[in-house]
């Protein structure tokens, strides 16, 4: 299947991952876990005189935290560094030493750096969704992230869309992260929408597989990655669910 054979009025409903798909937003998050967790690791290698391996800003950020609620996140990598942390609150201060905590000096992080550099859109994302909205398609986002509504507001893209999954309500409604499909289903059932007649778009492994585990209508993986080694990422995205990928949002302007 090619760009130019995706019908965008054939499906009821399309669900739009954020980071990486709609905004640049990818590589901060990464960036504030990085800070995050080598701060801590070097805290807690202090506290115990245990060596850490830091936080791998491709591998660790893929398999640990990428769609996953922030306390999950937390929790995920620091397990796989053999550190239990208690749970605390959702008010723990940034230093402390909890779950919780640790999440909360990532998100500081992040929030610092939408306040002061703001947050770039993808080439295509403002024309893909208001075309679907003319085309009279419903439209959703459907992320980890709390601060969802921050970015895309930053971003210029808030008032777009007929509905939000973000973190806050993958929280209240106990929903579980990807790769399961529990948030993407969410999001088709805020529209009114058969999840069979719905489209998820999504850049990361996991995501691509909720979008299968889910039985959606169609699987769109996003590879934004402009390296060497993209071909082999956009193969990935296949093998773990996605009936096509594209390169930009831009192809779909052109598809009927």
């Amino acid at each position: 299947m090619s760009a130019s054979t995706i019908d965008l009025g054939a499906y009821g409903a399309w669900l739009f991952d954020m980071d990486g798909v709609l905004t640049k937003t990818a590589a901060v998050h990464a960036a504030a876990w990085k800070e995050a967790f080598d701060g801590f690791l070097g805290e807690e290698s202090t506290r115990t005189g245990t060596a850490y391996a830091p936080f791998d800003l491709e591998a660790d950020y893929e398999q640990y935290v990428d769609g996953e609620p922030r306390s999950d996140g937390v929790r995920n990598f620091l397990a796989a560094r053999g550190i239990t942390l208690p749970d605390g609150s959702s008010d723990d201060a940034p230093d402390a030493r909890t779950i919780e905590g640790v999440g909360n000096r990532k998100n500081e992080l992040v929030l610092d750096v939408m306040a002061h550099q703001g947050v770039e859109a993808f080439e295509g994302a403002f024309d893909l969704v208001s075309l679907l909205r003319q085309r009279q398609v419903k439209v959703a986002v459907v992320s980890a992230s709390e601060n969802t509504k921050a970015a895309l507001k930053a971003a210029g893209l808030l008032d777009l869309f007929d509905a939000i999954v973000d973190g806050l309500v993958v929280k209240d409604r106990h929903l579980a992260g990807k790769p399961a499909p529990d948030s993407y289903l969410e999001g088709a059932t805020m529209l009114g929408v058969d999840h069979h007649d719905a489209v998820v778009i999504e850049d990361a492994l996991s995501g691509v597989e909720a979008g299968r585990a889910g039985a959606f209508g169609l699987v769109v993986g996003v590879d934004h990655h402009d390296t060497d080694d993209s071909h082999a990422y956009g193969d990935a995205l296949r093998e773990h669910g996605a009936d096509h990928v594209v390169r930009s949002l831009t192809e779909l302007l052109t598809a009927d």
